[in-house]
């Protein structure tokens, strides 16, 4: 009697990894459109600058999310604008991108979850710490 896996366990092992990998793929793009709808529907122009650097690798993935999803904001970069360098280096920022709101608040990092909370919350509670999330 052999020990080994016979070639039909393996397919319906091989079925099952594709179809696990698949609906975590369609669940992650599911969420990312409903969390960019959201955010779409609640941000307004003028409501999220971007601080950017343009080496960065993060803020060009945070701004082909937001302009995906149809979320209105504006983005600065370090390198080219003096007045972006100089709100940069007053919020004494480790890096970019930075997630900047009309209200004052500040997001390093760019989670858009965070950011709709933060939105959601304009004018209540108080200000969110600088935090840099990545998973």
């Amino acid at each position: 009697m052999s020990s080994r896996p016979s070639a039909r366990s393996l397919l319906g092992l091989a079925v099952l990894l594709v179809a696990v990998s698949s609906a975590s793929q369609w669940w992650r793009t599911h969420s990312q459109r409903q969390i960019g709808e959201a955010l779409a529907a609640v941000a307004r122009p003028g409501d999220i600058r971007l601080v950017s650097s343009v080496v960065c690798p993060y803020c060009a993935e945070a701004r082909l999310w937001l302009q995906q999803q149809g979320v209105p904001f504006e983005e600065c970069f370090i390198e080219r604008d003096d007045a972006c360098r100089a709100t940069y280096e007053a919020l004494m920022s480790p890096g970019t991108p930075m997630v900047l709101l009309a209200d004052g608040r500040s997001l390093l990092g760019f989670d858009p979850r965070r950011v709709l909370l933060m939105l959601e919350r304009t004018g209540a509670g108080a200000p969110v710490p600088l935090t840099a999330p990545r998973s």
